[in-house]
């Protein structure tokens, strides 16, 4: 009878075919009441029918990421500005693959993977700083793509649209988007693996019929079941390996799903993706561990970051308090909420034992503050239908105020004085105060990454402390002479350019530094500092030659 019933609707018989399970009398009595409403498998009740996927809407949901794409191209070129870090990735990627892994086994070896794909993109087009940062800018466009999808799923059309045209107009994702580092390719990679999470979650419960036929289809439903967890496991692998921080979102989806309390066989399907996650970045993780010195220069968050943080935390506990659909296992804030809060806050309460927080290694984080912004803004628009025209006029006021907000911050981000050092700038004040045949130190070695995106602009001077280039010697500052030689070399000069660390940072204690010091505050005396983002520049000459 209820067959019978069920072909009078063609809806309905689609649903229950495409289903290929037996379904309850009250399940299927639901179906015909509403045909084109499925219902949720957690809770029961009726989801929101999506909209039509007409040509316009499809087009429409690749707004944010054209806006990001916009956002990421404006000012790109940053003034023709570079970082010190881009400075070493620009450096990696010219390298060759066998010179790129040789240094790998001295220094970063934590950004390996993101070298060899940088030296891909300049072995494809060597486009100097666009080449630099264009994948930074499409991994933001893509990441903005992924978080409609994922509020799509959660909140309908609305909730994906408005969470991912927030997204890149974020002040650090605008940052990043224009940086040649891997923190916006590890964003976008994590932001595609949530999407498999979700969508590996509200799979229906597999089970095959009895009968070959039945059972074949069965085999064929387990097998993308298991296709799905194995694209999510390999997804957040790679991301892991971009950065090893990125395992902290592998965490965050952990207290997803245990929260939701799925079926065991859920449960344990994605312990064993996340296993084998954590499986494939163990022998990474344990060589990074002898390189451990590169983050001694990271310190406990201050008081700043920490106040940020809370806000920010507070004001995502605060979004996620708004009703909203439920539209599967697990709900928006299940999600979001841990991938807003949980890697920062582990890396912050681990800084007194170990510093390691840095805003640019959770920079995913970002991803569900889209999420849950996006839905507060779809549930205002929704009530402002029955709101009065003052409502209206308020919603509107405060959103253009936010927006006019942004303006200053975005400009800001696109100029020279944004970054912490602009190794071009350094070069050119180099070549502006040193004259042919004087002698150059750097104080610390470390600080002769300065040279490596520009290192035409220091051949007129003797490099007196370098034994091997950086690039001969497969390092990311080249290997320095004994401190015996480094002091008979800097005799031979009578003016040495000097390239430093700022007033008040740490010295290092190693003897090459010692001596450096030791020998010019004996033998010579300062004629000029320059001071230039983060370098002090001095000029030393022998007693009474300034």
């Amino acid at each position: 009878m209820i067959a019978a019933t069920c072909a009078g609707f063609p809806s309905t018989r689609r649903t229950i075919d495409r289903a290929r399970e037996p379904l309850r009398t009250e399940h299927v009595i639901s179906l015909i009441q509403h045909p084109a409403a499925p219902v949720d498998s957690r809770t029961g009740h009726l989801q929101r029918s999506p909209l039509p996927r007409s040509a316009l809407h499809r087009a429409v949901l690749w707004t944010p990421g054209l806006l990001a794409l916009l956002v990421g191209l404006w000012g790109i070129r940053r003034q023709d500005t570079l970082w010190g870090d881009e400075a070493v990735t620009y450096a990696m990627a010219h390298r060759s693959v066998p010179r790129i892994w040789h240094t790998l086994a001295h220094v970063d070896v934590v950004h390996g993977l993101y070298y060899l794909i940088m030296q891909g993109v300049f072995g494809l087009w060597d486009g100097g700083l666009v080449a630099l940062r264009l994948p930074s800018v499409l991994a933001v466009a893509a990441a903005a793509v992924g978080i409609v999808r994922l509020g799509q799923r959660f909140g309908g059309t609305w909730t994906g649209l408005l969470a991912g045209l927030v997204f890149p107009l974020l002040p650090p994702v605008q940052r990043y988007a224009q940086e040649g580092r891997s923190y916006a390719l590890v964003c976008a990679l994590i932001t595609w693996g949530s999407c498999l999470l979700v969508g590996n979650l509200s799979r229906p419960k597999e089970q095959g019929r009895a009968g070959g036929r039945g059972r074949a289809e069965g085999r064929g439903r387990a097998g993308g079941h298991v296709r799905g967890w194995v694209a999510y496991g390999v997804v957040m692998l790679t991301a892991c390996l971009l950065h090893e921080l990125a395992v902290l979102i592998l965490l965050a989806h952990g207290v997803t799903v245990f929260r939701a309390r799925l079926a065991r066989p859920v449960t344990r399907a994605w312990a064993v993706a996340a296993g084998g996650v954590l499986t494939g970045l163990l022998p990474l993780a344990a060589f990074s561990t002898t390189q451990s010195a590169q983050v001694g220069w990271i310190g406990v968050p201050d008081s700043g970051e920490v106040l940020g943080f809370v806000a920010t935390a507070l004001l995502g506990v605060a979004f996620a308090r708004f009703p909203g659909r439920v539209c599967g296992p697990i709900t928006l804030p299940e999600l979001a909420l841990p991938l807003l809060i949980l890697p920062t806050a582990l890396l912050m309460l681990t800084s007194p034992l170990h510093p390691l927080y840095v805003d640019r290694y959770v920079l995913a984080s970002a991803t569900g503050f889209a999420l849950l912004t996006g839905s507060v803004l779809d549930r205002l628009r929704q009530s402002d239908h029955d709101a009065g025209t003052a409502r209206r006029v308020t919603c509107a006021v405060a959103l253009l105020a936010v927006l006019a907000a942004l303006v200053p911050v975005s400009t800001a981000l696109r100029k020279p004085g944004s970054r912490e050092n602009d190794a071009f700038a350094i070069a050119r004040a180099v070549q502006g105060i040193a004259e042919p045949g004087d002698g150059l130190l750097f104080m610390p070695s470390r600080r002769r990454v300065w040279t490596l995106a520009r290192p035409d602009s220091f051949r007129s001077l003797a490099d007196l402390a370098l034994e091997r280039t950086p690039v001969a010697s497969d390092t990311l500052f080249g290997r320095e002479l004994p401190p015996g030689r480094i002091r008979a070399r800097i005799l031979t000069r009578a003016r040495i350019v000097a390239v430093r660390d700022l007033e008040g940072q740490p010295l290092e204690v190693n003897t090459r530094e010692a001596v450096k010091r030791a020998t010019l505050d004996a033998y010579f005396e300062e004629c000029a500092n320059r001071t230039v983002t983060q370098a002090r520049i001095t000029v030393y000459a022998r007693p009474g030659h300034c």
